[in-house]
Parts: structure tokens; C-alpha cells; sequence
């Protein structure tokens, strides 16, 4: 073989390998190319829904009831319309001798004197409204659950069963608190057909059927799902209601509202209604909140409450800043109860409350529930910041008050004296001693745009009490030198009530 010869033979046979080589990439990238892309599975749900309700409905129907109410109607005194003095402010200080004094006098006691001669001739009789609401038998003796406002101020109480039966009813206990409350009826040697409540929480989307008595007709049955939980409407310090979209309206409160198996998960309260009629917006007390509550009642007729002793209020990012916070969670404590468990514990106005026994706080309304979940005398660990520091203070709580306790406030003096001017105030020492009052507003100043108003009393300025003016200077100054760009206000207001405002220092 020629030198020429092998020449060629070498070129052909790298050429040969080149175009294989060429061949088996485009293959490859084909291959490649033709690949799909990789998405992850869509969700699937097999969770057909229910073919009817009619047997949850025929199990739970003859636990349902409803429930009347007869309430004494109460006649209006005829002097609150007389023509007394005491119907015209402006006449109240005449002299003795004027002719509108004299009038004013004569003319209201011969209307005096025809009522009391009327009502010796013929006694008045009394007049009965009659309300109508729902309940449930929770035990085969005759207990039943409906909410206080369908009982409240009620002077007889009576049920009616599924089958027609009417029965009297004893009110065992009520809390106005959560708007539940317990009745007893006595059937005799009967056992009562009753109904559980739930274990462990629904889920948002959960079938719900609601039995009751809308408009008084009785036994009536809507069905719908949970459309949302925690839901906080204003109706009480610890509001944490389950909404529901089968239709409620009135004379269903108090009813229960059943998931799919037939338990109670949560009482029929309120209702959204814009218009007054239903528009598929209802509300229930859960059946944790209700059962605990319940429990008490049936006990000794009484809730019983861990209590804490503090006002609160929400943490804005305006009173964040100006407490050094890294965030609104928690709640602030406006003002300790005088004598009360936080006060003796050392807690103060001005802390944030952060966490109880290690578990965050995340509002006003958490902080709320989660102490009266607490028996009273429980030891609980309040975390709190304190000066941009956080502590921890335990606390023995004690047993909710029945009734709420005022502080009686002295009238103003006179303004005297100035200060606070930069955030559009002015103040004044209180006549105890305790605070500065407000003694003017400026109407567009920066106090006014925060709700303070003449007659309030700032008690407190940053960490500090003030009851003077240099105290007033001398806590401003501190807030300064901390580098604050807000300073946190104290204020006792007028018409009762304490809290916290942050305002924007110079």
C-alpha cells in the first residue's frame, strides 16, 4: 500500500467516525428534546359529598326544642313625661316665686295625685311578652342548653319537644360572657332523647346542619358548610365563633348546628343580617368553649375564671415603636387593677404581654381567652418587655369579678397651668394628686388626632408616672435621650377606661 494510499484510508475512517459521532449526538439531543417537563400531581379529593341528611336529622330531631319565654312588660312611670322641672334643664334653677316655678309645681302634682287615684280605682295588671328561641337536650334528665339572650330577663321559662310536648323549665345558670346558658325540665320517670358535643375541632368546609326554631315555626332544618373559624364579631371578651352558611334566623339562637355525624359542634348565636333577613352569614359558640361553660353551670350555676387584673389593649405599630417592640403581637397593659393579681405580682401599665406559661400571646383577645381557660389560684408565667428587656413574672390569678368597679373622678379645676404644648395640650394637676388633666385641645393638634380630649388625665409618659410638671419634662426628656422617635402617653379618659397612645416627640 501506497504512502497516498494510507493517507486516504485514515481520512475516510476519521470522517466514518465524525459523521457516527455527529449522528448519535443529534439522536441524543432528540431524545432529549422529546422528554416532557415534570409538574407535580394536582390535588385530588375523594370526599363525595353526603346523598341526604335525613339520617343525622331523624337521630338528632327530638333532642332539638324550642324555647318560650314570658317577660313582664313594665309600664312607664307617667312622671317621665310630666311637665316637672326636671324635663326642662333650663327652668330647674328658677327662684322660688317665679310664676313658672309655681306653675311647673301644681301642674305635676295634680298629675301625681290622678295617678296615684287611678291606680287605687283599678290596679294595674300585668302585661307578658312572649320571646321564642331554641335549645338542645344534652342529658337524658332534662338538661338543655340555649343562649342567655334568649332567657335573659325572663320571668318563665317553658320548652317544647319535637312531639308536641310542653314543659317547664328551670334556669340553672346563665353567662352572659360567652351567651350561654342552662336550663333543667322535669319529665318525670321520662328519659330525655339527647345530644353530644363534638370532640377536637371542625374544619373550615366541614358539613354543618343546623335544627331549630326560625320565626317560631319549630323544627326546622338548613344545611350548609363552615366557612370560617376564629372569627371575633364584638359580642364578647372572648369571641372565637365558628361561621356558618346554613341559613339562621331569628328564634334559631341557641340550637345547635351538627356535623355529619350527628354531634353538636357549635351553639347557633348571631347572625350578619344587613337587611334583617338571612344572608348566609351565622355565628356559633364552638362546642369546646360550650361544653367547659356548660360544665360549670351544671356544677354550681357559676363560671368560674382565671382573672388577671390588667386592662389591655391592642399593640399598634405606632405604640411598637415607641415601646422598642420588634413587632404588634402581644397585648398592653393599660392600667393593673388596683389590689389586683398582676399589680401584686409587679406587673405594670406600660409592659407588653408577650407569651403565658411559654406559649405566645398574638392579640388583646388570645390574652383574653387564654387566662380565663385558667382556674382561679393557677400559677401562670407572664413574659412580658419591660424598657425593651423581657421578663418573666408568675402570677397566682384569681377568680373573675361578678360586677364591674368604677373609679368615681373629680371635676376639673380651672387651668392653671401649661405644658405638653408641642402635641397641642395643655394640663393641669388633678385634684388627687394622681396624673395631669387635660385642660385643652388644640383641634388639629397631634393629641386631638389621637383621641385625647379635654377632661382626660395622662398618668403616665414613656416608663414613668407623672404627677407634676417637671415630672411631665423630665420623662420627655429621658424618651429623647432613648433616642425615641415616639413617646408612649398614659391617659386615664374622662368617661372611664384607660389606655395607651403613642405620639411623635420633637
Amino acid at each position: 500500500m501506497t504512502k497516498t494510499k494510507t493517507l486516504k484510508a485514515v481520512r475516510e475512517t476519521l470522517l466514518a467516525g465524525t459523521l457516527a459521532f455527529g449522528m448519535m449526538g443529534a439522536v441524543t439531543a432528540q431524545l432529549v428534546l422529546m422528554q416532557s417537563p415534570a409538574f407535580a400531581e394536582p390535588v385530588s379529593v375523594d370526599a363525595p359529598a353526603p346523598v341526604s341528611f335525613a339520617p343525622v336529622v331523624e337521630k338528632v330531631k327530638p333532642a332539638v326544642v324550642s324555647v318560650q319565654v314570658k317577660s313582664e312588660i313594665k309600664a312607664a312611670s307617667n312622671q317621665q313625661f310630666g311637665f316637672g322641672l326636671d324635663q326642662f334643664p333650663g327652668f330647674r334653677d328658677l327662684p322660688e316665686d317665679h310664676p313658672f316655678n309655681r306653675f311647673f309645681r301644681r301642674f305635676g302634682e295634680q298629675e301625681r295625685q290622678g295617678e296615684r287615684q287611678q291606680r287605687e280605682r283599678q290596679p294595674r295588671k300585668p302585661r307578658f311578652a312572649q320571646s321564642q328561641g331554641s335549645g338542645f337536650f344534652i342529658s337524658e334528665d332534662g338538661y338543655v342548653v340555649t343562649n342567655n339572650h334568649v332567657i335573659e330577663n325572663g320571668s318563665a321559662v317553658s320548652i317544647t319537644m319535637d312531639d308536641g310536648t310542653e314543659l317547664d323549665a328551670k334556669v340553672i345558670g346563665t353567662d352572659p360572657r360567652t351567651d350561654l346558658a342552662l336550663l333543667k325540665v322535669d319529665g318525670g320517670d321520662r328519659k330525655f332523647t339527647y345530644v353530644a358535643f363534638a370532640k377536637g375541632d371542625s374544619r373550615v368546609g366541614d358539613w354543618v346542619v343546623a335544627v331549630g326554631n326560625p320565626f317560631g315555626l319549630g323544627g326546622t332544618v338548613t344545611a350548609g358548610i363552615i366557612s370560617a373559624r376564629g372569627r371575633d364579631i364584638g359580642a364578647g371578651p372572648y369571641d372565637d365563633f365558628i361561621q356558618i352558611d346554613a341559613p339562621v334566623n331569628k328564634g334559631n339562637s341557641g340550637g345547635p348546628a351538627f356535623n355529619s355525624r350527628g354531634e353538636v359542634i357549635g351553639v347557633n348565636t348571631a347572625i350578619f343580617s344587613p337587611s334583617g333577613g338571612n344572608v348566609g352569614i351565622a355565628f356559633a359558640i364552638p362546642a369546646s368553649t360550650a361544653e367547659t361553660i356548660i360544665s360549670d353551670l351544671r356544677d354550681d350555676g357559676l363560671v368560674s375564671r382565671g382573672w388577671l387584673g390588667v386592662q389591655i389593649q391592642p399593640i399598634t405599630e405606632d405604640l411598637a415603636d415607641s415601646l422598642g417592640l420588634a413587632g404588634t403581637e402581644g397585648a398592653l397593659v393599660a392600667d393593673p387593677t388596683s389590689g389586683g393579681p398582676a399589680e401584686e405580682a409587679g406587673i405594670q401599665a406600660g409592659d407588653a404581654i408577650t407569651a403565658v406559661d411559654g406559649k405566645s400571646v398574638k392579640s388583646t383577645k388570645d390574652l383574653s381567652r387564654r387566662i380565663a381557660a385558667y382556674a382561679p389560684g393557677s400559677k401562670v408565667e407572664v413574659t412580658l418587655m419591660r424598657d425593651g428587656r423581657e421578663q418573666t413574672i408568675t402570677v397566682e390569678l384569681g377568680n373573675f369579678p361578678t360586677s364591674d368597679r368604677l373609679a368615681a373622678r373629680s371635676i376639673p379645676k380651672p387651668a392653671v397651668k401649661k405644658a405638653l404644648e408641642e402635641f397641642g395640650m395643655t394640663v393641669e394637676p388633678t385634684e388627687d394628686g394622681v396624673g395631669m388633666m387635660v385642660t385643652a385641645v388644640k383641634p388639629n393638634g397631634a393629641a386631638a388626632e389621637k383621641g385625647i380630649a379635654k377632661g382626660d388625665v395622662i398618668f403616665q409618659i414613656g416608663r414613668e408616672k407623672v404627677n407634676t410638671l417637671k415630672e411631665i419634662e423630665a420623662a420627655l426628656e429621658a424618651e429623647k435621650e432613648r433616642g425615641r422617635k415616639k413617646v408612649l402617653f398614659g391617659v386615664k379618659k374622662a368617661n372611664g377606661g384607660s389606655g395607651f397612645t403613642a405620639l411623635s416627640i420633637g
